[in-house]
């Protein structure tokens, strides 16, 4: 039940959407039908937005709603397998930038959460921002060394704003979620789930700067993408100071070219970025338009980006991380059937469903594609249409391949931008195959089974009577009774795959045990043993191990 003492600022927004021409969103929630009688009254359609398209039409109401809905539409223009692509398109345009609150504010608050006088802090603080949002705004100022750095300032009072802002939202997502006819596509709850969550990150600035902290970290050579330095002496949950840098904004192609930059390497420097944030770090911007890329102009020789604003940054779970590189990797090579069967053994659809189906499906999205250039393939808009052609198959998409899924989109916009010819896949291509080949190398894995050693060592007296209590329970028939034969055959061949799990696991941690003791208390019989122990409980893992069918 929508409480009552939001109802007047839900009528207020159902004002503003229907002066411009909102009508159906209006009529599609059962609390504003009641509005057709008053609509003289409560509503005048604008005369010059007659003729505007629907999504620039809601792309200006939002904005005239304020910074939290402005947030809102941020969040849905990237939700392009829910809605249509010209509102996304739109909504993707709209800009966080609202009046500035008083430089002494600013002041005051820095003082507060730095517990100094300003004077102490730093040698020159200017009080008129360089730039302000929903959330902070941006301050210059001077080190006492001569650094010149950016200060970031929470807004004051914002706490508490956002906190009723997402009140209403959330109130207006219940009544979509009840009345709107595609409320199970648009899934509006979920919509402003994301829009919470993305603000409470936004009003941790100490947050924000570790994320910068470990960007920098992983690109610490500077060479190809440059993150400025976090100044953490300077910085606290509502106050951030990072270095100051000087850049073009990435959108710029006059001012690119004036600076005498090589716009064609840096779009498919842009494309190596995005490829190793996301599978050689697993920690990605997600904010990647325009205006949070910056281009470097002094470096003309090696042109590089410079990344700003990190309040929404992205990771992956290791399994998904695996799942949607081989995915990435078999679209790539045109492999459809590869395709389905890994979408199954991810776990991102259901284990019964028709594999020659989706794999059908997945023929039909991509085939147009690739009768065009390469040069003119949309990685993104293919992907898009990935996602929703599998959700005729109950694909469960998590969020944070939401997140990846709109950086792409930024990415390849900013990559056609600089260059309209690149071809995206013979950039992208190569450079996952060099990735995934140094992820997943035996040397590597060898590595990742010394270092969790230990932690097998400290489980391994545990096993047997895991093994034990596993099988007991398949013995005793303790699964629910099924009548589908598909599915009765699919728990059989689940139970055979535990068992065969089961027995290698034990085997291999026994072997894997074996040549730890032999490499530290038999130094006498040399390093073969220990070796072809440890080689063989690798063996026995990866024969256990299930594969997708």
């Amino acid at each position: 039940m929508t409480p009552l003492k939001v109802v007047p600022r839900l009528l207020r927004v159902a004002s503003v959407l229907l002066a411009y021409r909102l009508d159906e969103l209006v009529d599609a929630a059962h609390l504003y039908r009641p509005l057709k009688l008053l609509r003289p009254l409560l509503a005048r359609p604008r005369a010059n937005v007659t003729q505007l398209p629907r999504g620039e039409r809601l792309r200006l109401a939002l904005t005239e709603l304020g910074p939290i809905f402005v947030k809102a539409g941020q969040v849905l223009s990237t939700r392009r397998d829910l809605i249509p692509a010209d509102i996304a398109d739109e909504l993707s345009l709209l800009q966080d930038q609202v009046a500035p609150f008083p430089g002494s504010e600013a002041r005051a608050i820095v003082e507060r959460e730095l517990k100094s006088p300003i004077g102490q802090l730093y040698a020159r603080f200017d009080e008129t921002p360089l730039a302000s949002a929903s959330i902070a705004q941006v301050h210059a100022a001077t080190l006492h060394d001569g650094r010149e750095v950016v200060v970031k300032v929470l807004r004051p009072g914002i706490d508490a704003q956002i906190a009723r802002d997402v009140k209403l939202l959330r109130s207006l997502g219940e009544l979509a979620q009840r009345w709107h006819p595609n409320a199970d596509k648009i899934r509006p709850l979920d919509v402003v789930a994301e829009v919470e969550k993305m603000l409470e990150n936004e009003l941790d600035l100490q947050r924000e700067g570790a994320s910068a902290s470990l960007l920098k970290r992983n690109f610490d050579s500077g060479v190809d993408l440059y993150v400025p330095a976090v100044y953490w002496e300077l910085t606290a949950q509502r106050v951030l100071t990072l270095e100051r840098v000087h850049g073009i904004s990435s959108d710029d192609i006059a001012a690119i070219d004036a600076a005498g930059l090589d716009r064609k390497a840096l779009a498919a420097k842009g494309v190596r970025v995005f490829y190793e944030q996301v599978f050689r770090d697993n920690f990605f911007h997600a904010d990647a338009h325009p205006g949070n890329i910056w281009v470097d102009p002094a470096r003309t020789s090696e042109p590089r980006f410079i990344a700003l604003d990190f309040g929404i940054m992205g990771s992956l779970p290791e399994a998904d991380q695996y799942w949607l590189a081989q995915n990435f990797i078999a679209l790539f090579e045109r492999d459809y059937a590869r395709i389905a069967q890994l979408h199954v053994a991810a776990g991102w659809m259901p284990a019964d469903v028709r594999l020659d189906e989706l794999e059908a499906a997945v023929r039909t999205v991509c085939e147009p594609y690739f009768t065009r250039p390469l040069s003119q393939i949309s990685l993104a808009e293919l992907v898009v249409k990935l996602f929703q052609t599998a959700r005729r198959f109950e694909l469960t998409l998590q969020p944070q391949l939401i997140l990846l899924q709109k950086t792409l989109l930024n990415i390849e916009g900013v990559g056609r931008m600089l260059d309209p010819e690149i071809d995206i896949w013979a950039v992208a291509h190569p450079v996952l195959k060099r990735i995934l080949r140094e992820r997943y190398s035996p040397l590597r894995t060898l590595r990742d089974v010394r270092k969790r050693l230990p932690e097998w060592l400290h489980i391994a007296p545990q096993l047997p009577e895991l093994v034990r209590d596993a099988l007991r329970q398949v013995g005793r028939g303790e699964q629910r009774s099924v009548s589908d034969p598909q599915a009765l055959q699919l728990l059989r061949e689940n139970a055979r795959r535990l068992h065969k799990l089961l027995a290698c696991s034990l085997l291999g941690m026994a072997l894997l045990i074996a040549s730890a003791l032999l490499g530290t208390m038999a130094p006498q019989y040399g390093s073969w043993p220990p070796l072809l122990a440890g080689v063989a409980g690798l063996l026995s893992f990866t024969i256990g191990w299930p594969r997708s069918r």
